[in-house]
């Protein structure tokens, strides 16, 4: 089998589509790239992503094949299932650990408050979508939106999603020392951006960003901070970066997606009292 992809087989042939895993710092176009290298056979062959993922994100990513991409709608609409955490006390204007940082003082959390905050989000929820996101309104990206300092200008669009399961996991304590170099060393995976057509983001501002979390180290070095961790089972378009600052809201705090990993993409069947299964996976 080769890294970091799983194609699936039915009555012996190949689906028109492959399943592969999408490391921290890449994007979903570094994949195809990794792809195609790996099978040069399929040089000349289209190939399309259906769902994206944040370059802070790892996980499932689906690639349509040849053909196969002309029907790249009908896989818009799949549900998808994360583990991802969230550092509580500190926010960012991304809504990961990619973005300019909030400090912002807050009390320790405990495990009821953050199993109930869970509980309440589960079902219908209108998110905004993340300022730094790929959403168009009027014909432009709301991340370059936000970059040009127009935000001012737009109504910032709102997801209407469905959180079918939200589960914690598990709360924890790290120290500032172990956040602030993992954090670093995440934000170091991204390949230098030097395409003339997107020196707008200026390279993802890492410039800023490494200041921000050297000031945020700076204001933390002798504190512990909390992470708690969760599952989440939801529908096309729900954004973990703007869940997870939801949850900070919930719980009257800031907070940011410190990881996200996407482990299922398919349509999920919701049952009564919080169960459900997949009727198909990818």
């Amino acid at each position: 089998m080769d890294k970091c992809a799983s194609v699936a087989h039915m009555k012996g042939t190949t689906e028109p589509y492959v399943v592969l895993e999408k490391s921290v710092g890449q994007s979903p176009l570094d994949v195809v790239k990794e792809y195609k290298l790996a099978k040069p056979e399929l040089a000349d062959t289209p190939i399309a992503y259906a769902g994206r993922l944040d370059p802070m994100a790892s996980g499932k990513l689906l690639l349509l094949l040849g053909e196969e991409c002309k029907n790249q709608e009908q896989y818009h609409a799949l549900d998808k299932s994360y583990r991802f955490e969230v550092l509580l006390g500190t926010g960012s204007d991304t809504g990961d650990i990619l973005g300019l940082l909030e400090l912002k003082k807050t009390t320790l959390k405990n495990v009821d408050d953050l199993s109930q905050v869970a509980q309440q989000l589960t079902g219908s929820l209108n998110l905004p979508y993340p300022n730094f996101s790929a959403k168009t309104v009027g014909g432009k990206p709301l991340h370059v939106w936000t970059l040009e300092n127009r935000l001012d200008e737009i109504e910032i669009p709102i997801a209407r999603t469905q959180v079918y399961k939200l589960t914690l996991q598990n709360l924890r304590t790290e120290s500032a020392k172990d956040i602030y170099q993992t954090a670093t060393e995440k934000i170091e995976t991204i390949p230098p951006v030097t395409e003339a057509s997107k020196a707008l983001g200026a390279d993802f501002r890492r410039k800023e960003v490494r200041i921000a979390w050297q000031v945020w180290y700076e204001n933390h070095r002798n504190q512990k901070l909390q992470i708690a961790t969760f599952d989440c089972i939801c529908s096309s378009g729900t954004y973990m970066r703007s869940l997870a600052e939801e949850i900070g809201r919930n719980l009257g705090c800031s907070a940011l997606a410190y990881s996200i990993h996407r482990t299922e993409i398919g349509k999920y069947r919701k049952l009564p009292l919080g169960f459900g299964w997949w009727s198909k996976t990818y």
